[in-house]
């Protein structure tokens, strides 16, 4: 402390700020080197504000026009930046039928939520990706087929079901 005490009494607040202002431009010149390096994976959209990505460019009570008027000017698949998140936006039926039938393999992931990717470790039907995903969705359809999925007497099964779930809320009379 001893130390620090006489280095703070002179700093002045122009000291500061010019400090402040300096940080803050070697963090966007950091930025804007970082972000180049990886430009040639996406597709090119506008450039990005550090730590708010595109967002000052968006309406967003009409994201979706916003971004509708991106795609006149890059394209119909563009790269826009929610904060310091990248998202690849297709724009237009026939890129996203490209992207969802012909590139089905490379596009059937999902952005799953980090707290969710903790709790499971990337297991599970709901909160899952890639391989590990498809081997149990496959599974689960094969299991639930055998149990009548999309049969006649899954609905009837079903319905007594419920009827047998009313009848236990009926029991507690509203408390």
């Amino acid at each position: 402390m001893a130390l620090v005490q006489p280095l703070l009494m002179h700093v002045s607040i122009t000291g500061a700020l010019f400090a402040t202002l300096l940080l803050f431009l070697v963090i966007y010149l950091f930025s804007i080197s970082s972000s180049s390096q990886d430009e040639g994976k996406y597709p090119p959209g506008p450039k990005p504000l550090p730590l708010l990505g595109n967002l000052h460019m968006l309406n967003l009570k009409k994201t979706y026009m916003s971004l509708w008027e991106l795609s006149k000017q890059y394209g119909s698949v563009y790269t826009v930046h929610f904060g310091p998140k990248k998202v690849v936006i297709l724009a237009g039926y026939k890129a996203v039928k490209q992207a969802l039938v012909n590139l089905s393999e490379e596009f059937g992931d999902r952005d799953i939520t980090p707290i969710f990717n903790d709790f499971n470790d990337g297991f599970g039907i709901s909160f899952s990706n890639g391989e590990n995903w498809r081997e149990m969705r496959r599974f689960a359809l094969a299991n639930l087929r055998d149990f009548g999925m999309g049969k006649k007497r899954s609905e009837e099964i079903i319905t007594e079901e419920t009827q047998y779930l009313k009848e236990e809320f009926e029991k507690f009379e509203g408390k």
